[in-house]
């Protein structure tokens, strides 16, 4: 008996998620088809020029615009950017600085700092467990 493995394969907007890149921006053919795990493979170990394009001019998704400026997704909503944006829109937000961006900046630093906090109060605890255990 032999067994077949059969091949994983994944719908182009997941692929476009694990790519980074906005799907609706994608050649026709990437948006029409499946793409296997090999293939996406391929395509992140050696992007074909259009996916190198897309990469550094954009659109982007929103995740990867929110990360550009150094906000959370919520925090782009929040300021009234629900579409995907190029580089070059990105580099004008930045340089332009809306009060919404440096708000929910401001909001995403302490949101980090926050978490770090959280962090090393649960190690400390973690460690006086560990104490205690012995």
């Amino acid at each position: 008996m032999t067994s077949h493995q059969t091949t994983q394969t994944m719908k182009p907007a997941t692929a476009a998620k694990k790519l980074g890149v906005y799907l609706e921006a994608t050649p026709a053919e990437f948006q029409e088809g499946v793409v296997s795990r090999s293939e996406l493979n391929a395509l992140q170990a050696d992007p074909p020029e259009w996916l190198v394009e897309l990469r550094r001019n954009g659109p982007h998704p929103r995740p990867v615009v929110a990360a550009k400026l150094g906000v959370s997704i919520s925090g782009l909503a929040r300021g009234g950017v629900t579409e995907a944006l190029t580089t070059e829109q990105i580099e004008a937000l930045k340089q332009e600085l809306p009060a919404w961006l440096e708000k929910e900046r401001a909001t995403q630093a302490e949101v980090r700092k926050e978490t770090v906090r959280i962090k090393e109060k649960n190690k400390q605890k973690e460690g006086k467990d560990a104490e205690g255990d012995v």
